[in-house]
């Protein structure tokens, strides 16, 4: 069908419409941080920030005693002392005097905009620093210093599928620093994720978050173990829930908290009260040397993990993740 009358104008011709661009911007890029959100925070004040940690002795059967002994002191064992290596994260951006100044949608000062975007990218990658596998390594004036990551403290409870044994997770006396070896990647097992939860209980630990990837999520919420697959509704009504958020074991309940930012080969039985993040310097901002008709700034933290005591913990390494 065509328009009756050709003189009519239309849209498609016309010039000088304004464009219909909405005053607003969707960001997607998911921001939770659950691990550097619920350890502790606490400070700093070198490049190697350290502490100490102790155990009791084994309980003894044989503590039985004659009436009337000498008594003689018994061994004590001194405490350990560990550290881990401060790193420098940071982000910047440089703006231009014109695209600050020019009218925008979405927002009206560009540098604050993309400030308020770097804050979050920096955030995001805390959380997979600290949660990863690297070592910590004392750096120089050509390499930087780095942290060593959750996975890279746990070694005690490191359990691993019985047909997959070619991983391997170095021992180390005061600070992880020699690389791990992933091993062939298996399925996860609730029989395997069972024990790391038992291992982590005969150490003393309570590992009361169980922190993984999206695919290992969904295994897990197969588990026979989940606390409902129901919950209640104000009508009395049962829905169905598909995922498991508390799996509960004989040694109490576990939160399953997805993490977007971890490895999804490796999971982590973490009990938060011994894990911390130490502070020289906080997120904060930086105003950069002007070299032209540009704001240049920058975001910086300096900062590392404290893992209290790793007999505390635990992980599940070399899963599959597809």
């Amino acid at each position: 069908m065509a328009v009756t009358d050709t003189a009519t104008m239309t849209a498609h011709t016309s010039i000088g419409i304004r464009e219909d661009l909405a005053d607003v911007i969707y960001e997607i890029s998911p921001t939770e941080t659950p691990f550097l959100t619920n350890i502790a925070h606490t400070s700093a004040r070198q490049q190697f920030h350290e502490w100490q940690t102790d155990s009791l002795s084994a309980a003894a059967t044989a503590n039985a005693q004659l009436e009337g002994d000498i008594i003689s002191a018994d061994a004590v064992v001194v405490t350990a002392r560990l550290g881990n290596r401060l790193q420098i994260s940071r982000k910047s951006v440089s703006i231009s005097g014109t695209l600050d100044t020019v009218d925008k949608a979405g927002r009206n000062e560009e540098t604050s905009y993309q400030i308020a975007k770097k804050g979050r990218e920096l955030k995001r990658d805390m959380e997979a620093i600290l949660t990863g596998e690297h070592v910590a390594t004392s750096g120089s004036i050509v390499s930087a210093r780095a942290l060593a990551g959750a996975e890279a403290w746990l070694v005690t409870n490191r359990t691993q599928d019985a047909t997959n044994t070619t991983g391997s997770t170095p021992a180390f006396a005061s600070t992880p620093s020699t690389g791990l070896t992933d091993g062939t990647q298996t399925v996860i097992d609730e029989t395997v994720f069972k024990s790391v939860i038992a291992d982590v209980w005969t150490e003393g630990g309570n590992p009361g978050v169980v922190m993984c990837g999206a695919f290992n999520k969904q295994k897990i919420s197969g588990f026979s173990g989940i606390a409902t697959n129901f919950k209640n509704v104000p009508q009395g009504q049962a829905t169905i829930v598909g995922a498991a958020d508390l799996y509960v074991s004989d040694f109490g309940e576990h939160q399953i908290v997805p993490n977007r930012f971890m490895r999804g080969r490796t999971v982590l039985f973490l009990d938060m009260d011994m894990w911390a993040v130490a502070m020289l310097r906080d997120i904060h901002q930086i105003d950069l040397a002007k070299r032209g008709d540009s704001t240049e700034k920058a975001l910086l933290v300096e900062y590392t993990l404290v893992c209290r005591n790793e007999k505390a913990s635990g992980k599940l390494p070399d899963l599959t993740t597809s």
